[in-house]
Formats: C-alpha cells, sequence, structure tokens
C-alpha cells in the first residue's frame, strides 16, 4: 500500500462517517433486492407457513415509521454519547487519546448499525400501498396493493439486531472507558507494533550515524505520519544510489528542514526528489500509525496525569508503568535495526533515522521518572518493573542502560521525597541493585 493510501486509510479509519456510509449503501441495495424478490413472487414461500401471519399495509407502514423513527433517535443518542465519553477521556486521559476512542471499531460499527436500520426502513417504507392504492408501474395495475412480507422480515430481523447492539453498546462505552482498559489498548497495540516494526532478535548495538550528502528538504509544514519506506528503497534502486533518512515518523517538519539525504549522488535532479517528498505524507497531528513514540507518549502521559498533584492516582501510573515495562522488555529482545534492500556488495540502500535502546529507555521511563519520584508506591513498582524487563535481555549494554535508569530514578527520589518515603524507596533500590547482579 502506497503511504498516500496508508494515510488515507488512517484518516477514514478515525472518523465516525465512514462506516455508516457503507452500511447506509448496503442497506439501500438490500431494500431494493428483497423489494424485488417480493415484487417477482419468489417470497410467496413465506404465506405457506402457518405462524407468520401476513402484515396488512397500514400494519407494515406503521412498523415500518415506528423502526425508521427509532434508529434515527438512537443514533443520535448513541452519537451524544459517544461524543461525551471521548470528551471526558481526553480531558481525564490526555489529548492524544482521542485517536484511540475515533478509532474504537464498537462504538463506529454501532452508530453505523443504527444508520443502516434507518435506511433500510425508510427505503422499504417508500414502496408500501395500501389496498385502495393502485400501481405506479404498467405491470402492477392488477395489484391494488403491495405489502413486501420478505422485507417486512429483515427489516424486523434489522431491529432486533440493532437492539442487541444497543444494549452492546451500553456495556461497551463505560467499558471502554476505564483506565485499565484504555491502558491495556495502548500497551497491546505497542508491543504488537514493535513486534511488526523489529520482527528480528537483538544482533548488534544500532548505528546512529549522521547523515552526510545531498539533501532532499520539505516543501510541506507538519507531522510525518507515513514513510512508504518500499517506495523509497525502489527509487534507491533505480537511482543506484544510497539514500539516509533524516526524519522518523512522528517528528515535525517545516520547509527546509532535511528529509533524507544522498550519500555519493550529485546527480540526481529535482524530480526524482520530487519522488522522495511523496513519500513521507504530512499531517495536523501524529498518529499510531507507524510511530511507536506516540503509543509510548500515551503511556507517559496518563502515568504524569495520574502522579500530578491535582489527580494523585498512583495506582493508574503504576499501571502504565508496567505497560512500558512490557514494551521495554520487548525492545530489549530484539534488533534495533531495519533493513529494505541491499547492494551487490551487501550495504543497504535505504538508512533510517534509528534509535538505539537507550533511545527507547528515555522516551518511556525517563519521560515519567520526574513524576514516579514524587510517589513512592509508584518508585518502588518502577524499580520493580526495571528488573523484570532486564530479567530477559542478555546484552550487557542495554541492562547497563536499564541499571543507569534506576540509579537517575533513585537519584531523583533524593530530591523528591524525605523521611519514612525515602527511606523505603532507599530499601527497594538497594534490593534492586542486588537483582540486576544476579
Amino acid at each position: 500500500m502506497t503511504g498516500r493510501l496508508q494515510k488515507l486509510w488512517n484518516d477514514v479509519n478515525a472518523s465516525y462517517w465512514f462506516y455508516p456510509a457503507q452500511f447506509s449503501i448496503l442497506a439501500v441495495l438490500l431494500a431494493i433486492g428483497t423489494i424485488w424478490l417480493d415484487r417477482n413472487g419468489y417470497a410467496e414461500s413465506l404465506n405457506a407457513i402457518a405462524w407468520l401471519q401476513p402484515a396488512r399495509p397500514d400494519g407494515a407502514s406503521n412498523m415500518l415509521t415506528v423502526i425508521a423513527g427509532s434508529m434515527i433517535g438512537v443514533a443520535s443518542t448513541v452519537f451524544s454519547i459517544t461524543i461525551a465519553a471521548v470528551a471526558y477521556a481526553s480531558g481525564n486521559y490526555g489529548p492524544r487519546l482521542l485517536t484511540n476512542f475515533m478509532e474504537n471499531k464498537g462504538n463506529q460499527l454501532s452508530l453505523a448499525t443504527f444508520v443502516g436500520t434507518f435506511v433500510y426502513a425508510i427505503t422499504v417504507l417508500r414502496v408500501v400501498r395500501a389496498a385502495d392504492e393502485g400501481g405506479l408501474l404498467p405491470d402492477d395495475q392488477a395489484l391494488p396493493g403491495f405489502v413486501p412480507q420478505l422485507s417486512l422480515l429483515v427489516a424486523y430481523g434489522l431491529m432486533a439486531l440493532s437492539v442487541m447492539v444497543l444494549v452492546y453498546f451500553l456495556n461497551h462505552v463505560p467499558a471502554s472507558i476505564r483506565i485499565n482498559s484504555v491502558l491495556e489498548g495502548i500497551g497491546e497495540r505497542l508491543i504488537g507494533d514493535i513486534k511488526r516494526t523489529f520482527d528480528q532478535p537483538a544482533k548488534q548495538a544500532v548505528t546512529m550515524d549522521h547523515p552526510t550528502g545531498r539533501s532532499v528538504i520539505a516543501t510541506e509544514t507538519g507531522y510525518v505520519q507515513i514513510i512508504d519506506f518500499d517506495r523509497l528503497e525502489r527509487i534507491a534502486q533505480t537511482a543506484g544510489g544510497h539514500l539516509q533518512l533524516a526524519v522518523r515518523t512522528g517528528d515535525f517538519v517545516h520547509p527546509k528542514i532535511d528529509l533524507a539525504v544522498w550519500e555519493d549522488d550529485d546527480e540526481l535532479d529535482d524530480l526524482r526528489d520530487t519522488d522522495i517528498r511523496a513519500c513521507f505524507q504530512l499531517g495536523g497531528k501524529r498518529t499510531p500509525g507507524q510511530d511507536l513514540h506516540f503509543l509510548m507518549d500515551e503511556l507517559v502521559e496518563i502515568g504524569l496525569r495520574a502522579l500530578s498533584p491535582g489527580i494523585n492516582d498512583p495506582f493508574t501510573a503504576i499501571a502504565a508503568l508496567h505497560w512500558l515495562g512490557a514494551a521495554t522488555a520487548e525492545l530489549g529482545r530484539r534488533d534495533l535495526n531495519r533493513h529494505f534492500g541491499t547492494t551487490d556488495e551487501g550495504e543497504d540502500r535505504l538508512s533510517l533515522l534509528a534509535d538505539d535502546f537507550t533511545h527507547f529507555v528515555q522516551r518511556g521511563f525517563g519521560s515519567i521518572r520526574s513524576g514516579v519520584a514524587t510517589s513512592p508506591n509508584a518508585a518502588m513498582v518502577m524499580f520493580s518493573t526495571i528488573y523484570h524487563a532486564a530479567s530477559g535481555i542478555d546484552d550487557e549494554e542495554r541492562l547497563h542502560v536499564l541499571e543507569q535508569e534506576g540509579l537517575q530514578l533513585m537519584r531523583q527520589a533524593r530530591i523528591d521525597l524525605e523521611g519514612p518515603n525515602l527511606e523505603m524507596v532507599e530499601a527497594r533500590y538497594q534490593q534492586f541493585v542486588t537483582w540486576m547482579k544476579r
């Protein structure tokens, strides 16, 4: 999938109009199909079912009117509840979580079901005719009225489905804004993205070379939301050169900022530079599509908000620390270098602006450290979390990074805590040092 299509899908995936629009179109097509079956006599076998009483025109019109009216009312209520829940969650947990709730398929599909049922009922209602009404088409003149029995049965089934979806939605909304559910969703997505992004076990340290050569600069302003790595690799292969990225997904760029650098190639024209710029899709906000840092920042933001004096909820911060620890452990076991095609000499055609293990630890534990140091409970849990993250890592350099993070936390706690609280944290730190030496 190209970067432009991937960005479009991300935007559509975080909207409340896409699935309702799709369900509305499907509802119209379904209504046309069932009406055609009724009009051509394919549904006459329903009359042979003894317990299924055929509907009369007035009853059919009333039923469809009630279904349509109630569904549009429920859809409006569902939308209002969803917006209220989103406003509550983004206000209490952080504005960056708005994207997570906008992408929630439970909310999107619930709203789409009610809208689709409304559209279906309205479409079928327009063809119901009473006994004293003549047909609108020449071949309908022999029929003084028309009641689409199969279409009514389908409408009743959609109404029953909508009731079940409504019950699900009323349970789903409060469950989805519980902080543990929010943290679980972010943490599982972060760990899953780490596994997909870095799919090889740890082999070597990440090279952090600063790119040098002829720059391809940005001409627009915004956050890098999607990078089409495969297309960039093909451009580098066609040009016979080596392309080094100067930004990563989630970075903010503006005109004159380097996007990439051609190394040892002075003959590339502006047209190829334009192709490279097209591989970077920019937007007004960060998205979690390719941005691991975005998901880590969400966990850090929730933890820092929970530890702020106005909220003072260390247990939420502890849950955030647990998921940060799981993500850090996964990163520690993986090769953080990514490769896209090689030359005949075995060199990479495309080199990314890579991040080493130290960078990710500082982005996670380092960012939340200042808040954790003010809470003795959270500080003691963070020592345990760092140790558990280190327990599955064999690389001595990465273990040293985690050990240093524990030391930095203790140094900060000595500034923010005093008395018995500091003594408890000091005791846990001594345990941590002992653990790390094993």
